[in-house]
């Protein structure tokens, strides 16, 4: 094991002369200090609005826009200049203030996450978030907890700490009294107090924000977008280049054409995209700390929406994690009183420990003799004990210790008929649902002696057998994952309508092929588990094509809740469980991570019918201006039109992120193949219903050039917010439930009606008056029926079983 002065350990930075408080500061003291050294947290480097802003005129995009208004403006088309400017202006203005509310979302969740500490003040023990602290605090430290602030070690008789992602050491690092801890450590063993001694910026390595640092991305968010991105540009950049190059051989003005096939590509290639769906997905994790779910990774929520396995601790999660002592086995000679007092001196109060603090509370009903712990290991997952050196009232020293009965038996070195009575009292216990928990101590010959064991009741939660139904309703099966014996699961997994076929964890396959996969798959849960076992479940599971969700809450299960798709610290979790999950939970119980299921899959639908619409958008457009200028050689819209056609699809869809959608009876994924059917489906039929128009108007009415770009115009305006409609319902029609969101209905109408406005009075382009207007919107609501009915009928047709 590396010593504690291994050369990769950080120098100490130079420590404010501050006495030793054993006692802990005043919340007065506090004040003076956190005025004099500030919040315990490193600010992080923020862009300057204006810098960020000014952003948004910089790249492909923007570049394409400039040099449309710079052509605009060199040939004197001085109103295809305002509006290709304004076009620039609002696009930056829209994508700085979307991004700017995904920021303050992402910024509120990372609040929610901020660690927290246990602190001395005014001579309580009192949980603090950890920025609070000051130098002088004196903070508990314990198992699972990250080292909030640097601190030197005082009461207490050893550390293991990791300290690999400060100083590189993969090795766990001995600490004892005296020495120093540095912010940002995780402790995997032991118990201890400490003295603050430098907070934020002042600590060689301050990491209390480590929490927030993401997960490298590995959801199929990203490569979504990238397809449907890379779809659309390719799409764009061909069929603008089919009109460039005609337009060329037709001898037509260079710097005109030019102009029209960079606002073209402007208006078909999605540069909000990323934004919109990225803006989508901040909203909603909003949404979902309403429902006691912080987010950590915003892509955890697509995850969580596929997630089609949930691997569920027992404790706190299906059961309410309010232990109490229901029933207490002795050995011959020993008295109930004897066996709690043990356990009351193996426990700490202020480790806030659960089972410590159902063992004092028993332990302070009782009349029992004084005692005094000189010493304390607390407990280790490894050994599964705790233990303490004790002197009573007339001096005598000797040690008693607590944990899991096998562990204690092997301390005691129980035998023969004891042990059989020993497993007789356990097996007893599981079938009630009772954890056991062994105690011990040593006699006046130093050697250890089984006292008996304390059977612990945690009963389940009232909600967690209806909420566990939901959860199968929705296409998720939830497996339980104990430490506990199999009889107490079996017993708990009974009483909640799970089923009770509980593996332990020495029948479980040791390959991790196909075998161990259909075993752990027809199994409801896994019992006597240890944190390796948690890892290699989710492993083997997630390998296939399961998308897996863990819940935990100690530091041994971080390596399962980072490897889980969806890792999920449940309430009352420590640091680093809360560091490697994606979601973490303020509230006990199943019942929170059913809300998150279900806000999660209406987030991503929302994702997936922005999708839909823009992919329709662009194929309407692009095949239908290529269409009319390659074999009519006429120009549907002007270069103007198309801007403000981009103008106003831009802000309606904005809303989209607050729309109203159904929940997936089932786990929902990207299904490329189910989207571009929709999107291409009403693209299509969008292309024959314009082209039909553009027919109309000049073979019958006979309308002048200009009139049947503006009406081309309208049309394309009007049905275009009426894709919205057919595109946020998939296969579904357009009057059935969810009904739209007021504020996309209120943009998507508003919007419509200022492009009616313009068009009839004639703003920029050729008056249409009242009559062909209202024309253009009866013939846009009749085919939007129409649509509507053979996208649910063509859909059906191709995707059966979608």
């Amino acid at each position: 094991m590396p010593d504690s002065d291994s050369p990769k350990n950080p120098p100490a930075p130079t420590s404010p002369d501050l006495p030793d408080r054993p006692s802990g500061l005043s919340a007065q003291e506090a004040a003076r200090l956190m005025e004099q050294y500030g919040p315990n947290d490193i600010p992080g480097e923020k862009k300057h609005p204006f810098r960020a802003f000014l952003a948004y005129f910089w790249g492909p995009i923007p570049w394409m826009i400039e040099v449309a208004a710079a052509i605009s403006a060199a040939i004197a088309h001085w109103e295809d200049f305002s509006v290709i400017l304004l076009l620039l202006l609002i696009n930056a203005v829209v994508g700085f203030f979307q991004e700017k509310k995904a920021q303050n979302a992402i910024e509120l969740l990372k609040q929610r996450l901020a660690p927290s500490a246990r602190v001395l003040r005014d001579g309580k023990w009192q949980d603090l978030p950890a920025k609070e602290l000051v130098p002088g605090d004196r903070v508990h430290i314990r198992l699972g907890d990250i080292v909030p602030a640097d601190a030197r070690l005082a009461l207490g008789d050893y550390l293991l700490l990791d300290e690999s992602a400060l100083t590189g050491e993969s090795l766990p690092v001995e600490k004892k009294a005296g020495d120093t801890v540095y912010s940002g450590a995780i402790v995997k063993q032991g118990e201890m107090d400490a003295q603050v001694t430098m907070t934020g910026t002042g600590t060689y390595f301050g990491r209390t924000t480590r929490l927030l640092a993401g997960k490298p991305p590995r959801s199929h968010f990203q490569a979504a977008v990238q397809k449907i991105g890379d779809y659309l540009i390719l799409l764009a950049v061909v069929l603008v280049s089919i009109v460039f190059i005609v337009a060329l051989m037709r001898a037509e003005s260079l710097p005109d054409t030019l102009q029209f096939a960079l606002i073209l590509v402007v208006a078909a290639i999605p540069a909000a995209l990323p934004a919109v769906l990225t803006v989508t997905l901040a909203v909603g994790a909003v949404a979902l700390v309403k429902k006691e779910a912080i987010v950590s990774r915003l892509s955890a929520i697509e995850e969580l929406a596929g997630m089609d396995i949930l691997c569920s601790d027992k404790t706190g999660t299906i059961t309410k994690n309010a232990i109490s002592i229901g029933g207490v086995e002795t050995f011959p000679g020993i008295t109930e009183a004897d066996v709690i007092a043990a356990a009351a001196f193996a426990s700490r109060e202020e480790s806030d420990d659960p089972i410590d603090k159902a063992v004092l509370a028993r332990y302070a009903r009782q009349q029992a003799g004084p005692g005094t712990v000189t010493a304390f290991v607390p407990f280790d997952p490894v050994s599964k004990l705790s233990r303490a050196t004790v002197k009573d009232a007339a001096g005598r020293s000797f040690e008693v210790a607590k944990g899991a009965p096998q562990a204690i038996a092997a301390l005691a070195g129980t035998v023969g008929e004891d042990r059989d009575v020993l497993v007789g009292w356990v097996e007893g216990f599981a079938k009630k649902g009772f954890r056991a928990l062994g105690v011990a101590r040593t006699g006046p010959d130093g050697k250890w002696k089984y006292l008996g064991i304390i059977g612990l009741f945690d009963p389940p939660r009232e909600d967690s057998a209806a909420t566990i139904a939901q959860a199968e309703k929705l296409g998720v099966s939830v497996k339980m994952v104990t430490g506990d014996h199999v009889a107490i699961a079996q017993e708990i997994a009974g009483q909640v309508g799970m089923g009770t076929n509980i593996l332990p964890r020495t029948e479980l396959k040791n390959d991790d092929g196909r075998e161990a996969l259909a075993q752990m798959e027809a199994a409801d849960g896994f019992a006597q588990v240890l944190p390796e076992d948690k890892f290699r479940i989710v492993k083997v599971l997630a390998g296939d094509s399961h998308i897996v969700g863990m819940t935990g809450d100690g530091v041994n299960d971080a390596p399962a809740l980072r490897e889980a798709d969806a890792g999920i610290a449940v309430a009352g979790a420590t640091d680093a469980a809360k560091s490697a999950a994606d979601i973490v939970l303020t509230k006990p119980g199943l019942s929170v991570i059913i809300d998150a299921i279900e806000r999660s899959r209406e987030i991503f639908r929302r994702m997936e019918n922005y999708a839909v619409y823009r992919i329709a958008e662009t194929v309407r457009v692009l095949i239908f201006l290529t269409l009319c200028i390659v074999l009519l050689n006429f120009y549907p819209v002007t270069a103007l039109m198309l801007v403000v056609l981009a103008i106003l699809n831009d802000l309606p869809i904005m809303m989209i992120a607050f729309d109203n959608a159904p929940v997936a009876d089932k786990p929902v994924r990207w299904q490329m193949n189910r989207i571009l059917t929709i999107a291409s489906i009403l693209g299509i039929l969008g292309v024959v219903s314009s082209f039909l128009l553009l027919l109309i108007a000049r073979e019958y009415f006979h309308l002048d050039p200009g009139v049947i770009q503006t009406l081309i115009f309208l049309k394309l305006a009007v049905a275009g917010h009426m894709t919205i409609y057919l595109a946020r319902t998939g296969k579904q029609h357009f009057w059935e439930r969810p009904y739209p969101a007021l504020s996309l209905f209120g943009a998507a109408e508003l919007t419509q009606v200022f492009a009616t406005l313009v068009a009839v009075y004639g703003l920029f382009m050729a008056p249409l008056g009242w009559t062909l207007a209202l024309i253009v919107w009866g013939y846009a609501f009749g085919f939007f029926v129409i649509n509507d009915l053979a996208k649910v009928w063509l859909f059906r047709k191709i995707h059966p079983y979608s």
